[in-house]
């Protein structure tokens, strides 16, 4: 008889652990609810050891690149604090610094035989969402069943990343299957916000949004079919990118539903700063990833984008739209707040921002949300019946295994659906623009309707899924906290449907106060380096350009 599937577990997570060295351990006993300043008050990094992972991507590759650093002394910094933030907010689901440090050691060595770096992240540690290979690693993406299967190669992204000098350090936890915005899973157990142990780091790349909110890690990857690079970010004052399917490479991953091509997940930084995340773009693109992953398009970094919307922010200034509602559950106070502020600081700023009515949202929801479930719940529920494992409450809401999957011609007819949805999107825009008579470069929206939310609680996914449904890109921009003093619950507010009223009951400016608040900057589809642009211009704007 096999093993049970919790001794399974219980080994993996031992394994964890362990590979934490005695003396980068800390007392966990009476942690504090915000654990933001554990490692600098730790002793276990050096004052030059905060200094680099309190730093910059962009920073660090410059110094690398000059020797002014070593790629050992900064993968050791980072592999500490990594060590850290899986202490105090439960974030890794791999650990390996050995293997990290001798990654290390080899650029250094290349290094000085050479002259020169091996490419643009030379030395520069990267930390990946547990759904990325690593040659030798498990990738258990939750799964109790996948734990003890060994890659034998490297996702396509990986080994551009090596490539390019990145080390690798840390793979991140994610809710089992990755089909929620939360991220629990029977192997770990939860990872929680590092501000805030009772509020959530998102899902499913919350690991990654924990791990770099707390700077364990500078720019980390993570994936995103229905808000999973976008949460993790709002959740924790990040910037993320969520690119348009087919600019950035995702062959050779694990995921959930593989073959599902109605909606494509896309995988993007979680970074501190747009510049980090231009960084890692850059890094990609220029090594071609058409070359290798079939389903990249053939689209080198344009410059000339990010250079005429520069131009365009600086002299003829912007033309943005807005919504802070969409029309099918009312965000919470902080949010509302939180586009408020944008939307008047880009005004003062001499920037045009007008409504944007969004077009058939509650539709979109729908549709999506029917995709998610098309072989209901089939894949997963699969995957779990081999280890035996129950699946976790968060997933039925989600995925429920009570209705019946689709049929090829039903799955066509949501494929035309879906299409003939976008074109009318797009046409709304094109509308909009005649009567404009000038472009409109971008929309300003909410993430989500909470701000960082309780465990548990996450229900209503269609701010971020909409956007998934329509392929256009969408970059977070970290805004302010809630604050309990000007986010009063509203006591007349009517609910418009059930998840509304679901929603807005959650709402406790008390329980809520000091979590983070963000929005997204959502342009035409491929349109990265324009939206990056715009993204980074408002947060300058809002003074919330590098997080330190």
């Amino acid at each position: 008889m096999g093993k049970d599937w919790k001794e399974i577990a219980a080994a993996k997570n031992q394994r964890i652990n362990d590979s934490i060295p005695k003396e980068w351990r800390i007392d966990t006993s009476s942690l504090p609810d915000n654990v933001m300043d554990i490692p600098a008050t730790s002793g276990i990094l050096s004052r030059t050891e905060l200094d680099i992972t309190n730093s910059s991507a962009t920073d660090l590759v410059a110094k690398l690149a000059a020797g002014k650093l070593k790629a050992v002394d900064v993968t050791t910094a980072f592999c500490k604090r990594a060590a850290i933030s899986h202490q105090v907010t439960n974030c890794a689901l791999e650990i390996f610094p050995e293997m990290a440090l001798k990654q290390a050691k080899e650029l250094d060595d290349f290094y000085e035989k050479n002259g020169r770096t091996v490419g643009p992240l030379h030395g520069l540690p990267i930390s990946l969402k547990d759904q990325l290979r690593i040659k030798g690693l498990e990738t258990t993406m939750g799964y109790v069943a996948w734990i003890d299967k060994y890659d034998t190669e490297d996702s396509v992204l990986t080994a551009m990343l090596r490539k390019a000098g990145a080390v690798f350090y840390v793979k991140t936890s994610v809710p089992q299957s990755l089909m929620v915005c939360e991220t629990v899973n029977n192997i770990t157990g939860r990872s929680v916000n590092p501000r805030n142990k009772h509020l959530s780091p998102g899902g499913s790349s919350g690991g990654e949004g924990a791990n770099v909110g707390i700077r364990g890690g500078i720019i980390g990857v993570g994936t995103d079919i229905g808000g999973s690079i976008r949460v993790p970010s709002a959740f924790n004052f990040l910037y993320g990118l969520r690119p348009s399917h087919g600019r950035l490479p995702y062959g050779k991953m694990a995921n959930s539903m593989e073959g599902q091509e109605t909606v494509h997940s896309v995988v993007g930084p979680i970074t501190h700063s747009v510049p980090d995340m231009r960084l890692f773009v850059q890094s990609v693109l220029e090594q071609e990833p058409w070359k290798h992953d079939s389903k990249v398009i053939p689209m080198p970094w344009r410059q000339s984008e990010h250079d005429a919307a520069v131009k365009k922010i600086t002299s003829d200034k912007l033309t943005l739209g807005f919504f802070n509602n969409d029309d099918v559950v009312m965000p919470h106070p902080p949010i509302l707040r939180g586009v408020d502020k944008v939307v008047s600081t880009l005004r003062e700023n001499g920037h045009e921002v007008i409504d944007w009515k969004p077009y058939k949202h509650d539709y979109a929801v729908d549709l999506i949300q029917g995709i998610y479930a098309s072989d209901a719940g089939k894949d997963i529920h699969t995957v779990l019946s081999a280890s035996g494992e129950p699946a976790i409450p968060n997933i039925n809401d989600l995925v429920d295994p009570s209705i019946s999957g689709a049929d090829i011609t039903k799955l066509w007819d949501v494929q035309l659906q879906k299409w003939k949805f976008q074109m009318e999107y797009i046409e709304e825009w094109n509308k909009l623009e005649e009567k404009l008579g000038k472009e409109m470069d971008a929309f300003i929206m909410p993430i989500t309707p909470t701000a960082a939310i309780r465990h548990n609680q996450f229900k209503y996914y269609g701010y971020a899924s909409a956007i998934n449904l329509l392929d256009f890109t969408s970059v977070v921009v970290p805004v302010t906290f809630a604050d309990k003093n000007l986010d009063k619950k509203d006591e007349s507010f009517k609910p418009m449907n059930d998840m509304d009223k679901q929603v807005q009951e959650e709402y406790d400016a008390e329980a809520y106060h000091g979590a983070p608040v963000a929005v997204q900057i959502v342009g035409r589809r491929l349109t990265e380096e324009k939206t990056m642009a715009i993204a980074e211009e408002i947060g300058k704007l809002l003074g919330n350009a590098i997080t330190p």
